[in-house]
C-alpha cells in the first residue's frame, strides 16, 4: 500500500511539473493603462513567423480564477489550446487576460446569497474597468500586421460566458465567431449580434452556479431575431460543462470554419 500511495504520488509530481512546463509556453504580459494593470498570458503558434497572419482566440476565464498572479486563469483552456494536435492543424494566437478579484468581465450584480446565482446585468453603465482593459488590448493587438484581422474569436466560461456575450453585443462588427460556456447574458441586446455573429453555446443541465436556463434564454433571443446558433446542453454536467465541451472534436474546426469576410 505504501509503494502505491508513492507511486501516486510520483504521477501526480510528474503531471503538475507537466502542466507547469506547458504553460510556460504561455508568454507572461501585461497591459498597463494610466495606472491600471491587466495581466496576459499569451500563446503563440509553433514556428511563429511575424511575415505571416494568424487567427486570434481571446479567452475569457471564470470568477474562481480572478488575481493578479497571472497564473489562475490558465487553469481552464490552456491545456486545449497546448494540445499538440490542435497547434499543428491550427496555429493561431491565443491571449488569456486574467481579471482582478475586486472586477468583473461583464457589467453585472451577482447575488450569491442563494444558489443559482442571481444575475442583473447593469448594460447601459458601459464595460467594466477590466473589460475596457481587454477592449483597449484587442485594439492593440489587431493593429499587428501578423493578425488576421477577419479571424478574431472569443471564448469564455461562466463570468466568461457572460463577458463573451457583453463582448459581442459591444463590439458586433469584431469578431468572427464566439464560444460561449455555462454564461449568462442579456437577453435584450442579442439584436446587436443576431445575425452577424455565429455563436456556440454549451451548458450542464445540472448546473447549480448559473442556472442553465440563462443559456436558454441568450439562444431563444438569438433564434427570435432569425439567427441560428448553435446549442449543446449536457444532461449529466454541472458548472463544469466546458471540460466535455473542450472535449467536442468539432469545437476549433467550426469556429476557425468563421471568418468575417465569409459568404
Amino acid at each position: 500500500m505504501k509503494n502505491k500511495h508513492l507511486l501516486l504520488a510520483f504521477i501526480f509530481i510528474c503531471s503538475f511539473t507537466a502542466f507547469a512546463q506547458d504553460t510556460n509556453l504561455f508568454e507572461k504580459k501585461a497591459l498597463i493603462v494610466k495606472g491600471d494593470t491587466l495581466p496576459y498570458r499569451m500563446l503563440y503558434p509553433e514556428n511563429f513567423d511575424a511575415q505571416k497572419t494568424y487567427p486570434l482566440i481571446l479567452f475569457l476565464h471564470g470568477a474562481g480564477e480572478r488575481g493578479n498572479d497571472n497564473q489562475k486563469q490558465l487553469t481552464h483552456g490552456s491545456s486545449l489550446f497546448l494540445d499538440q494536435n490542435n497547434r499543428t492543424k491550427f496555429p493561431t494566437i491565443v491571449i488569456m487576460p486574467q481579471c482582478p478579484k475586486d472586477d468583473y468581465w461583464a457589467q453585472v450584480n451577482v447575488d450569491r446569497s442563494n444558489y443559482p446565482i442571481q444575475l442583473d446585468f447593469q448594460f447601459k453603465k458601459g464595460p467594466t474597468k477590466a473589460m475596457d482593459l481587454v477592449l483597449q488590448l484587442l485594439s492593440n493587438y489587431e493593429k499587428e500586421d501578423f493578425v488576421d484581422k477577419s479571424k478574431t474569436y472569443v471564448m469564455g466560461l461562466s463570468m466568461g460566458g457572460m463577458g463573451t456575450y457583453e463582448l459581442l453585443a459591444r463590439q458586433p462588427d469584431r469578431f468572427a465567431a464566439a464560444i460561449a460556456i455555462c454564461g449568462a447574458g442579456d437577453p435584450t441586446y442579442a439584436t446587436n449580434y443576431a445575425k452577424k455573429i455565429p455563436l456556440w453555446a454549451f451548458h450542464g443541465a445540472h448546473d447549480n452556479v448559473v442556472a442553465p436556463l440563462q443559456t436558454m434564454e441568450m439562444v431563444s433571443a438569438l433564434l427570435h431575431e432569425g439567427a441560428f446558433p448553435r446549442l449543446t446542453l449536457y444532461d449529466f454536467a454541472n458548472h463544469n460543462s466546458w471540460d466535455p465541451a473542450f472535449a467536442e472534436p468539432d469545437l476549433l474546426p467550426w469556429l476557425f470554419s468563421n471568418s468575417l469576410n465569409k459568404e
